[in-house]
């Protein structure tokens, strides 16, 4: 599967009551789209995304971010066919339509709808089953009742096959409260798959508040790593980003830096993202000699595209010599400086294993690190 998504941040939200459109605004120190943004930034499934915007926004998305935009339309209908046009005749199989202002979405969920169309289904969306009593009304008074049974609240992101979604778009006239409504016009079977309560809209200005609470829940991962390198001919070896004098240096395929590959491998961890040689293959030449700030960087900016920022850091390195306890607090400067985190926040330490084993007749030196990640 090629899958897609499409993000919906075309509409004024007048609702919401506030001057700059929902998508924009602050939520917790990010802003909305940002939070929706990180979401399926954290989904390895979805290759590319689109966020349809207002032709006068289209500055508020930078060009770096890798993130393609594309100028919506009159209606939410004609924004979301503006997007899918756009990805036309790219290989696209599959795709993810979603509204920009339900930013408290989680990644699983977003799992859920694609493992649903991995089952075969040509479409499918989050719902949650309509469990209050139901009232119709007029002037402020109850004037009935009606059944809930087999009601569901729909959510997003929806998904669909590509071709269908986009064929239907095209046979579609008018307006559609959402692309299921789409869908199912054109004869497409949509399968329902279990919704999130926190996975709420941002429609009017209480919903602020209400998202506010729901972020304000923290998401903690804590990842462990461990390197060994041995020892072999040179004259220095590089530990936590810092070059030390020794009368041997350390053998790897990049500059083997034990305490650096620990600490990336910890924060791979954390994240559920495998090791570094998943992401910079040895086989790869590429990476002969390389500087494993290269590695860290990569590492943390994953957290950070993944809506985490460092708790903290906890590196030891495991050697008779050299000597670390001199070099310590220039090696948390470095560490710190790499990873984009406060010096406060990390720590660098030595043991040693009283001349026991590998390390301690010195043939080597190995490391141990800790990472906490925390929401941002």
């Amino acid at each position: 599967m090629n899958i897609a998504a499409i993000i919906v941040a075309a509409g004024r939200g007048s609702r919401a009551g506030r001057e700059t459109p929902k998508q924009w605004q602050s939520l917790g120190g990010r802003r909305v789209i940002d939070r929706t943004l990180a979401a399926f930034a954290a989904v390895g499934a979805v290759g590319r995304v689109v966020v349809v915007v207002h032709p006068d926004d289209r500055n508020r998305i930078t060009p770096e971010t890798g993130i393609e935009v594309v100028a919506g339309g009159a209606t939410r209908a004609a924004s979301v066919r503006n997007g899918l046009e756009h990805l036309g005749g790219s290989g696209i199989t599959h795709v993810l339509i979603h509204d920009a202002a339900r930013c408290c979405i989680h990644p699983g969920l977003i799992e859920r709808v694609i493992a649903a169309l991995q089952a075969g289904a040509p479409a499918a969306a989050p719902a949650l089953p309509v469990t209050d009593a139901l009232w119709r009304g007029e002037d402020g008074c109850v004037t009935g009742t009606a059944d809930r049974d087999g009601l569901f609240a729909a959510q997003t992101p929806q998904g669909f096959a590509f071709d269908a979604i986009l064929a239907a778009h095209r046979s579609h006239g008018g307006t559609a409260a959402d692309d299921v409504a789409v869908a199912r016009a054109a004869g497409l079977e949509v399968a329902i798959v279990e919704g999130d309560t926190d996975n709420i809209k941002i429609t009017h200005p209480g919903d602020f508040a209400r998202a506010e609470r729901i972020l304000s829940v923290t998401d903690i991962r804590i990842g462990t790593g461990f390197d060994v390198h041995r020892f072999g001919p040179g004259d220095t070896v590089t530990l936590c980003g810092v070059a030390i004098a020794h009368d041997r240096g350390l053998q790897g395929h990049s500059d083997a830096d034990v305490g650096l590959h620990a600490l990336t491998d910890a924060i791979y961890g954390a994240l559920a993202e495998g090791d570094i040689g998943r992401h910079f293959p040895p086989s790869d030449s590429q990476w002969k000699g390389a500087d494993s700030a290269l590695f860290l960087r990569h590492a943390a900016g994953l957290a950070r595209k993944r809506g985490y920022r460092i708790g903290n850091i906890d590196i030891t390195l495991i050697c008779e010599r050299p000597k670390i306890g001199p070099h310590a607090d220039t090696m948390r400067t470095r560490v710190a400086e790499i990873a984009g985190t406060e010096l406060s926040r990390v720590s660098v330490k030595a043991t040693t294993t009283e001349r026991l084993g590998f390390t301690g007749r010195e043939e080597g030196i190995a490391a141990q690190a800790a990472v906490s990640l925390i929401t941002a």
